[in-house]
């Protein structure tokens, strides 16, 4: 599915972006280009890297 329709780029990008360090919206745009276009998809960029996040923790945890 893609979450930057203007860049075209897929979940699994962002996702991968956020795996190798990208930690805010900018930092995602740099790696990925998602989000450096009209600025719709920031909020579930925002989403991904949030579940990203708390996926690290778990498997930290565990």
């Amino acid at each position: 599915m893609f979450v930057c329709i203007c860049e075209r780029v897929r979940e699994c990008e962002v996702r991968s972006a956020i795996r190798a360090g990208a930690r805010c919206e900018d930092s995602v745009g740099e790696a990925c280009g998602a989000g450096t276009g009209c600025g719709s998809c920031l909020d579930r960029i925002v989403d991904l890297i949030d579940e990203e996040s708390a996926d690290t923790l778990v498997a930290i945890a565990a």
